[in-house]
């Protein structure tokens, strides 16, 4: 059998029917939407199923929304494959968090009770100080650095080889992109998101973060996790607490991540939980020859 890593689904991959065919068939599904459902006192499971979109969309409602169909996702295909033994787990930024409840580092409702916290600190910073994000395609990281240096912008996420996202004030950013555009580059595209997260307008939602991820038991992961804020495999439960709030205001690692899973973890097949197939194509580009697999419904349970 081939050493697996099980990935996790970042925010913006939502959309309304995510869950439902799971919850409909799976206990093993139906038992973590419910479980959501009482630990947030209202019906995330009805927002998943049936939106509507705006509301599912919204940074306070789709974290937790994620977070949960993942970890749904996740406990649907061991149901069907309990043998299933991972060699390593990862996330991409929100899905960080499904990671490490998969590992065991602290519980489902424990992570989502953070997650919520987590989303809502963040809109609070998108409000407090609007920004930007764009995709910069076709350019290197060493290109990308030296104008976000110039523009005093930060890099977001470092996603796959000629992949990386920038982050900062909205005039800051379209004027990286120009200066980009003029180097050659050749696209950078700004995003429609709702503010400019994994910079530093982020540092108060960070400085946020830190008490709740103090008052939540965690343990050390049962396999590794690698973070997204060193790229490197958590340790201690202070550690993780640590990077996991460094990683709202910092950078995404997910290529070197990616990279330390394939070459010192040997992962050779990936599967990713939650709704859609960013996070597989994103390591498609990194590891062009990686077993890939995807669990959002039930076509996606069984092991390849």
């Amino acid at each position: 059998m081939m050493k697996t890593a099980f990935v996790f689904s970042g925010q913006g991959a939502q959309k309304v029917g995510m869950g439902r065919e799971l919850y409909e068939t799976s206990p093993a599904a139906k038992s973590i939407f419910d479980r959501a459902d009482a630990a947030l006192g209202r019906s995330l499971s009805q927002l998943c199923f049936e939106g509507p979109e705006e509301a599912l969309t919204e940074t306070a409602n789709c974290q937790p929304a994620i977070y949960t169909m993942s970890l749904a996702c996740l406990a649907a295909y061991l149901e069907r494959n309990p043998e299933e033994n991972p060699v390593a787990a990862a996330g991409l930024s929100l899905g960080e968090y499904a990671a490490f409840a998969a590992a065991g580092a602290f519980s489902f409702e424990d992570g989502l009770l953070l997650v919520s916290k987590r989303a809502a600190l963040m809109e609070k910073a998108c409000q407090e100080n609007p920004g930007g994000m764009a995709a910069v395609i076709g350019s290197t990281p060493e290109v990308v650095e030296e104008v976000c240096s110039l523009c005093d912008l930060d890099v977001a996420n470092f996603n796959c080889p000629g992949q990386i996202v920038i982050s900062g004030p909205v005039d800051r950013v379209n004027r990286a992109c120009d200066e980009l555009k003029n180097r050659g580059v050749r696209r950078a595209v700004p995003l429609k998101v709702s503010g400019s997260f994994h910079s530093r307008l982020m540092n108060s939602a960070a400085a946020g973060l830190r008490p709740a991820l103090d008052a939540t038991p965690m343990q050390t992961p049962a396999f590794p996790v690698i973070h997204n804020f060193t790229a490197k495999p958590a340790g201690e439960p202070d550690s993780i607490r640590e990077n996991l709030m460094r990683q709202v205001n910092g950078s995404v690692r997910w290529e070197t991540s990616v990279l330390l899973m394939a070459e010192q973890l040997g992962a050779e097949r990936f599967i990713e939980f939650g709704p859609g197939n960013v996070v597989t194509g994103l390591i498609h580009k990194i590891i062009p020859g990686a077993s890939l697999q995807n669990c959002s419904d039930a076509s996606g349970l069984s092991a390849n």
